[in-house]
Order: C-alpha cells, then structure tokens, then sequence
C-alpha cells in the first residue's frame, strides 16, 4: 500500500480507501481514547487507527478505535474480532461504518461496537445479542452514555467535540 496518508481496508478482498481524518474526527477519538483507557482492565489494550483487525484472510478492518485482548495483538495487529470497536462517522465513511463494518464486526463476533456522530454529537453503544447487535445505550449532546461491557465507562458526547477538553 502507498504511505499516501490514506487508509486502506480489506473487505471479502475489495480495497477500500479512506482520506486522512479531519481534525474534529481525530479530537473525538483522542478524547475517547483517553476516556476507554482511563478504566482499561490490564487484559485489554485500547489503540488508536491505524491498527488492523484481520477477520479473515480477506477481510481487514482499521476500526478508529480497537480494544483487544494483549493475548490476541500480534506484530501485524489483532487477529480475530476485538472486545470493543470504535468508529467515529466522517462524511466519507459514515455509509460504510454504519453499515458494512458493523455487519463484518457482528459476523466475526465482536461483541461491542459503539458508533460515535461528531455534527449532533451523539454516540449509540451497540452489544452483539443471539447472532446481531441492539443498542444498548446512546445519548446526544449532553446526556452521559453509561455502560458497563467491556468495563464501565461514562462518556458525555459534547465533550468529546468541545474546542478545550473538560477539566
């Protein structure tokens, strides 16, 4: 792949390109970083993009945000579904987030994927139930999004677009 500054997914062996984040979308996922690894239990790591998660041998996924198991981290990344993925929706990528991730995470099944909105601000945690996702908690501006699978966090969603974080 070219180190052009784009990201490059496999998806049941289709490339998929995505442009360089904007800096709204990369402050939600720093934000959100340091939120999943403030309560991080030492058997999982939280991890920025880029770091594959390879589903199959044609399937490749680079979640904005991947917890995994440390056991499951190789050299190349994580090797098979992750605890918990994160997308955070850009208008190139919200389609495919929304969508065909969600249904490559669910078929592997990776059993949190949580989709994060930065025009509303709103985030929805979805949790893998029988073979398919339901929603197990959201909230908009504001509102604190409360779960406690993987581990417990509490997330406000205004605050991960504010201009100066909450201190």
């Amino acid at each position: 792949m070219p180190d052009d500054g784009h990201r490059f997914e496999l998806v049941d062996g289709v490339l998929l390109m995505s442009p360089s984040p904007r800096p709204l979308h990369q402050r939600v996922v720093a934000r959100l970083l340091a939120a999943l690894t403030a309560g991080c239990p030492r058997d999982l790591e939280v991890l920025p993009a880029p770091v594959d998660v390879v589903l199959a041998d044609d399937t490749v996924l680079i979640p904005d945000i991947v917890v995994g198991r440390r056991a499951e981290f190789t050299e190349r990344g994580l090797m098979g579904p992750p605890v918990l993925a994160v997308e955070v929706f850009s208008p190139s990528t919200r389609l495919i987030d929304a969508e065909l991730k969600r249904a490559r995470l669910q078929e592997a099944g990776c059993p949190h994927y949580w989709l994060v909105d930065p025009g509303v601000p709103a985030m929805r945690c979805l949790a893998l139930v029988g073979s398919g996702y339901a929603e197990v908690a959201s909230a908009q501006d504001t509102e604190f999004v409360k779960v406690d699978q993987p581990y417990p966090v509490s997330i406000n969603p205004a605050s991960l677009v504010a201009p100066y974080p909450e201190g």
